[in-house]
């Protein structure tokens, strides 16, 4: 591996890097406590869209870690902001099959957010909706599916705010969004614009706002197909730990590499210090 220099900006994945679930990985503070003593800034830039920036700052001052709203970057606020770039948020509507942390993103970009069974019926049009997001949402039920569905084959564009199949927790590893996606993807045979990693979009969005220069900015992340794949697509070089979904037997399986793997961020850490 190549020294581990030349790093003026990290975006840190959360999931699989910071915590399982609900309990912080070790190291998490002294982890923190080095960005802060070298003055790196960071965006923690994760593709779970179930929250919103303030719920993650709320859950990491639960572990004792202090962060500011605008060092937080969810696939729900990307695509909210995706979409506003192509869509003019007054006069579209958006069916939202998420938590508050996809819908309020489009509120505050000024969308329109449809209910259950609110569609277009022939020639009634401004009922349904113009796009369908997709994020993870723990109270998934039949009427959420169904509306989705209908809203698609009635020509709502079919938007995901991730593509991630799985979901580390402190049970083990569980389905993420990528499972709802592909419902709605058989249901439809529509396949849907992703937003999160590993597309370049919310790597770009992060570094635009980080102000940072992409040869100096680093991504951090536990997944080959996501965090190291969207940097690689980004042209930024990464760093993958070992303490969520991807393991180093997984290299063999595909083309493309980290520039770095460490254990867990205690190594980071100690890399930082050096």
């Amino acid at each position: 591996m190549e020294p581990f220099t030349n790093i003026s900006a990290l975006i840190i994945d959360m999931d699989g890097v910071l915590w399982h679930g609900d309990q912080p990985l070790p190291g998490l503070s002294e982890f923190f406590q080095i960005l802060r003593e070298k003055k790196l800034p960071f965006i923690l830039a994760t593709n779970n869209a179930r929250l919103t920036p303030n719920q993650y700052i709320e859950k990491l001052a639960g572990m004792g870690i202090s962060v500011a709203f605008d060092e937080i970057l969810t696939s729900g606020m990307a695509t909210a902001l995706h979409l506003a770039q192509h869509h003019d948020p007054k006069s579209t509507r958006v069916f939202v099959i998420g938590e508050s942390g996809a819908r309020q993103p489009l509120i505050d970009q000024g969308f329109t957010l449809t209910e259950l069974y609110q569609l277009n019926e022939g020639s009634e049009k401004g009922v349904g909706a113009d796009i369908v997001v997709c994020g993870l949402d723990k109270e998934i039920s039949w009427d959420k599916l169904a509306t989705a569905t209908l809203n698609i084959n009635n020509g709502a564009q079919f938007v995901g705010t991730n593509g991630d199949t799985t979901l580390p927790t402190e049970l083990g590893v569980t389905h993420g969004n990528g499972a709802i996606l592909a419902a709605l993807e058989t249901a439809t045979n529509v396949k849907p614009t992703l937003v999160g990693k590993p597309e370049p979009i919310m790597y770009q969005q992060a570094i635009a706002l980080l102000g940072s220069n992409p040869a100096n900015t680093i991504a951090i992340g536990d997944r080959l197909d996501t965090d190291i794949l969207g940097a690689v697509r980004t042209g930024i070089r990464s760093l993958m730990v070992l303490t969520g979904i991807s393991s180093e037997d997984d290299l063999a399986q595909i083309d493309y590499k980290p520039t770095w793997i460490m254990p867990d961020i205690r190594d980071i850490t100690r890399a930082l210090k050096n």
